[in-house]
This record gives structure tokens, C-alpha cells and sequence, in this order.
């Protein structure tokens, strides 16, 4: 088992992982967070959220300035210490905001889809379809590499949907309530493996990774790390991993930040 004073790299989601499902409470989770900071082990938020939301939450975390991975890793924050980076402060993954609006909007109209995107709507209206305050709703609306979507059509128009972004080299996920579209070159897994990439290069060292998720969607981030942590959650469908072993993952008991300490308590030993 990795030891507190290891080289140690935490990534986490943030919904139902390290936040509470319902809530967003996180208090649980505080000990761990002060620990890992005193230790100088990067705690790296990975996410659905735009960049904006995480760092609101880094502010409220006291993670200010670490690395994160937001938009389903179209988009990676470097550590406010590399800015000597050809990339800092931010690297985006393939296709931007703007051109992506303008291909769904086209792909809209050729086909008739039918869904709402978050940047089709206001903030009052987002507030109505996702219950998150007004100051949450502008974050949520920021994105950069990506977009998030209300789909209102069909499966079978889904499919259609889903294969008409592939050839135009793009991907739809789901995340826990809506879907999400952006780039083939982007990925949580690929994000990880770029930041991990980073800290060995000015390390000379590399990093034992032990990632924590909740969801089906945190899939591609539990597989690209060393130790696992399945946060017990709501989603209907069980969290599938390629690399299921009980030497490398762990399943919490608790839900959200409880199961998030019972995780790292679990895997790391302190003494």
C-alpha cells in the first residue's frame, strides 16, 4: 500500500465523489484535504465542470493554484507553479467552445436533432433545469473545449446523433444527469496520463496515482490510475473497470466525501 510519504498524486471527481450527491457538503472530506496538503501531495480536481466551477471550488477547498482537469479533460489547468509552460495556463484539447456550438447548431438544423444546449439558454433557465444557484449557473455556462447538453429526442435519434459527431471526430458522453460533446483527442484518462507526464519530467520522479469516482463516467479516470477508489453512489449502472482487482481498487461503503475518507483511508498508510 502506498505510504503517506511516497510520492503520492490524488485525482478526484468532485459530484458524489468528493462533494455529497445532494448537498455539495464536502466537510467529511476535510482531514484528508489538510493531510494531503501538508504532505505536498497534489490533490487534482477532475470534472465535468468548466474551468470557472473548479476553480470557485479550489477557492472553497484551499486547493488554489494546484492542477485540475476540467470538461471531461478537454480542458487542463496546469499548476500555478509552471508557468514557465508552453501551455500555461491552460491547455485546451483539440476543438473550441465556439466551433463546436457552430457544428451542433448545423448538425441541428441538417437533421433535426432534438436537444438544448446549456449555451442555448440564460442563467435564470438554467437555474430552472439544473437547480443550481444563479452565481453556479454563469460558471457552468463558461466552457471552453466542450458542451453540455439536454438530449429531447429519441434513442434512435441519439445513435444518429452520436455517429454523425464521431465522423466529424467528435464524442458524446453522459454524464450523471446530462450529455456532454467534445473532442476525440480529449479524455480524462488522456488528461491524467499528460499531468502525470508533467510532474515526472520536473520531478525526475514518477508519481503513485490513486483516483477516486463515483459514476460510470468516472470510468476512464479509475482505469488511468495506479489505485482505485469507487465512491459509492446513485447512478443505476455499476461502475465497470477494465482493471478490476482488489489489489488496485477499493468500494467504498460510504457515499460521497465519507466514502471519499474511507478510500484514502484505506489506501494509504500514515504510519
Amino acid at each position: 500500500m502506498p505510504h503517506l510519504h511516497d510520492p503520492l498524486l490524488v485525482i478526484s471527481d468532485l459530484d458524489g465523489t468528493l462533494l455529497e450527491h445532494h448537498s455539495h457538503r464536502w466537510e467529511a472530506a476535510s482531514q484528508w484535504i489538510s493531510v494531503l496538503r501538508q504532505h505536498d501531495i497534489p490533490l487534482v480536481l477532475c470534472s465535468t465542470k468548466t474551468a470557472a466551477e473548479i476553480m470557485a471550488w479550489q477557492d472553497e477547498l484551499s486547493l488554489t493554484g494546484q492542477a485540475f482537469i476540467a470538461e471531461n479533460g478537454a480542458v487542463i489547468q496546469l499548476d500555478s507553479r509552471w508557468s514557465d509552460n508552453d501551455d500555461y495556463p491552460r491547455l485546451l484539447t483539440g476543438i473550441s467552445h465556439e466551433e463546436l456550438l457552430s457544428v451542433l447548431d448545423k448538425l441541428r438544423q441538417k437533421y433535426g436533432f432534438k436537444f438544448t444546449c446549456f449555451a442555448d439558454v440564460d442563467e435564470n433557465t438554467l437555474c430552472e433545469l439544473t437547480g443550481l444557484t444563479r452565481k453556479q449557473a454563469s460558471l457552468a455556462k463558461l466552457s471552453e473545449a466542450s458542451e453540455t447538453l439536454i438530449w429531447r429526442d429519441s434513442e434512435e435519434m441519439m445513435t444518429a446523433f452520436s455517429d454523425q459527431l464521431a465522423t466529424l471526430g467528435l464524442m458524446l458522453l453522459q454524464g450523471g444527469r446530462f450529455w456532454h460533446v467534445l473532442d476525440m483527442q480529449a479524455g480524462k484518462d488522456k488528461a491524467i496520463h499528460w499531468l502525470q507526464q508533467q510532474f515526472q519530467q520536473r520531478e525526475g520522479r514518477a508519481r503513485i496515482t490513486i483516483g477516486l469516482g463515483d459514476s460510470p463516467s468516472d470510468a476512464l479516470l479509475l482505469d488511468a490510475v495506479d489505485y482505485a477508489v469507487i465512491v459509492k453512489g446513485y447512478s443505476r449502472q455499476a461502475v465497470t473497470l477494465q482493471k478490476d482487482n482488489p489489489q488496485r481498487v477499493y468500494r467504498s461503503q460510504h457515499y460521497g466525501p465519507e466514502g471519499w475518507k474511507e478510500g484514502l483511508d484505506h489506501f494509504i498508510t500514515a504510519k
